[in-house]
């Protein structure tokens, strides 16, 4: 490390020893919310799959970083030498996380969904767009000037495949191609054969790109071992604040297209020509997609994020998210009136995100009575795959519900949302216990509170001065 790194080391907070038996500390884990019954309870967290909460330790080193900002690439200064070099550190150690090969780059974006709006830009003329309709939106739309197969919804892994393999196969003219996939479902938190459908692609002369933002929290991701072209994932699902994500992969595709965007920092030199117009030569790095001043402390915060996640261990970390992952699943399976939804099958293995129904709710009035009532927070909807929830909850364009009116079953024109509870390295067990048994109370008791629609949304009811 250099003398401005030494700067930054030792600004950094002290960093004791993390026992993986419990949860990573992140912010807002003793934030008291008030209950509309009465009294304040410490706020659940269980959206992790919306945005997770910061680890403590990345807010810290954020906080030690702030004094020393500077601009980036852009002066000679000494804080302006010391961001450079964060940011260029942070951008080898994300590579070193995604155990990035030779020659791959590392791009820094907005969000996932900016990656592959990214990638979506550099695709070569005639290429072909290979996507499942499971996919999160992010990975289902950014293909609009290319030509796409949606594939349908698998019932098992090995099905994933042999439809891939199948609409490869069938792929007339054969032209260059992208695979695009999740690792992780946002939807079921099941994971995905990415290995298997990488060599199904590679088999078929096609590239693919793996939808990181729900595995990279949870599981390792190698671009090596998985032998995929690109990964994408955003830091606000990595336990780091503020919008930054990653787009990391091959270089070949990145330096043969226009940039991004185009301006300052985009390229090597600019000129004007005879006839009065201008011309840029573009960088070949990663720069080339990086115009405009960098957002600096959020891929630091990105590559501190990295750090901590490798520090504590993943083998530790999945460990204790399959354990409560199993409390939850347990503790679901003991409602009857509660089903959660699978493609897979309840077997198939997955990471710390479950979607649910329950008979006689609608999905809104369920959530917002366990945050009102319980200080849990959840997510309701469609999650962003709308495809997806549709197949799981037997199709059609679904109805409007008053909030609080009974549901039906699905695929009878009555229920067409789900409850997704999701949680991961910073979720404390009484968090999970805590939502278990609020699921188990509100099914026999019902709500304690009455709940009105307010912008299509169901909200407590607020008493008459």
């Amino acid at each position: 490390m250099s003398a401005y790194s030494n700067t930054l080391s030792a600004a950094a907070p002290a960093r004791g020893e993390h026992d993986c038996s419990g949860p990573l500390p992140v912010l807002g884990r003793d934030v008291l919310v008030p209950l509309v019954t009465g009294g304040e309870v410490t706020y659940a967290a269980l959206d992790y799959a919306a945005s997770a909460p910061a680890l403590q330790r990345v807010w810290d080193d954020v906080a030690a970083y702030a004094p020393y900002y500077g601009s980036v690439h852009r002066g000679a200064g000494h804080l302006s030498r010391l961001s450079t070099e964060l940011f260029e550190e942070s951008r080898r150690t994300v590579a070193r996380f995604l155990g990035c090969r030779a020659g791959d780059q590392v791009v820094f974006t907005r969000s996932t969904t900016d990656s592959l709006n990214l990638l979506a830009t550099v695709l070569p003329a005639g290429c072909r767009v290979f996507v499942f309709e499971t996919e999160h939106h992010a990975a289902l739309l950014p293909w609009r000037d290319a030509e796409v197969t949606y594939l349908d919804a698998p019932r098992t892994p090995r099905q994933a495949v042999e439809t891939l393999e199948r609409a490869l196969a069938a792929r007339e003219p054969h032209g260059p191609a992208l695979v695009c996939v999740t690792g992780a479902s946002n939807v079921t938190g099941e994971l995905w054969p990415v290995r298997e459908l990488a060599a199904a692609a590679h088999a078929h002369g096609a590239r693919i790109v793996l939808d990181a933002a729900q595995l990279a929290p949870h599981h390792p991701v190698s671009l090596r071992d998985l032998d995929v072209d690109w990964v994408a994932f955003s830091g606000h699902k990595l336990y780091a604040p503020f919008g930054a994500g990653v787009l990391a992969g091959r270089a070949d595709w990145l330096t043969e297209a226009e940039p991004y965007l185009a301006g300052g920092g985009a390229t090597r030199t600019v000129a004007r020509r005879a006839d009065g117009g201008v011309d840029a030569q573009w960088h070949t790095t990663a720069a080339r997609h990086e115009a405009g001043s960098p957002n600096v402390i959020g891929a630091y915060a990105i590559a501190s994020a990295c750090r901590a996640l490798t520090e504590a261990g993943f083998e530790g970390l999945v460990a204790r998210e399959r354990e409560l992952l199993a409390r939850v699943r347990e503790g679901l399976a003991a409602v009857p009136e509660v089903r959660v939804l699978s493609l897979f099958g309840e077997d198939a293995p997955r990471v710390g995100v479950l979607s649910f129904v329950v008979d006689g709710w609608n999905s809104s009035h369920f959530a917002a009575a366990l945050s009102a009532e319980y200080g849990i927070g959840v997510r309701d909807g469609l999650f962003c795959a709308h495809p997806l929830l549709r197949t799981l909850l037997g199709g059609g364009r679904g109805t409007r519900e008053e909030c609080g009116a009974p549901g039906t079953e699905p695929g009878r024109g009555g229920r067409r949302s789900a409850i997704r509870a999701s949680f991961g390295a910073g979720t404390p067990d009484e968090h999970v216990e805590r939502f278990v048994a609020a699921v188990a109370e509100l099914v026999r008791d019902g709500a304690k509170w009455t709940y009105r629609a307010e912008d299509g949304r169901c909200v407590p009811e607020v008493p008459a001065a």
